[in-house]
């Protein structure tokens, strides 16, 4: 899963410290984030403080499957299509 997140926040002239002030995290807490595996939750927030909607996110050019899905109170992260063969098997 490629994310945009560093080139989106260039494009709007911000920093990664204003970013995390927005979403009240510490920077190097969102830069291991954005660096890792984020959270649903966590991608909301960033794409709430930049002003755009979560797919912008992502890479558009990637071929990858991404995604979530909420099931209940469960936020499941779909990354391939072996994650969604294995989500529908479980349910």
């Amino acid at each position: 899963m490629e994310l945009r997140i560093k080139e989106l926040i260039k494009e709007k002239g911000t920093t990664i410290q204003n970013i995390a002030d927005l979403i009240g995290v510490n920077r190097v807490t969102l830069s291991n984030s954005i660096n890792g595996n984020p959270t649903l939750e966590t991608l909301e927030k960033i794409a709430n403080a930049l002003g755009v909607p979560v797919a912008e996110l992502f890479d558009k050019s990637s071929d990858e499957v991404v995604g979530a899905v909420r099931i209940g109170k469960d936020t499941h992260v779909i990354n391939s299509k072996e994650d969604i063969r294995k989500l529908a098997e479980n349910l």
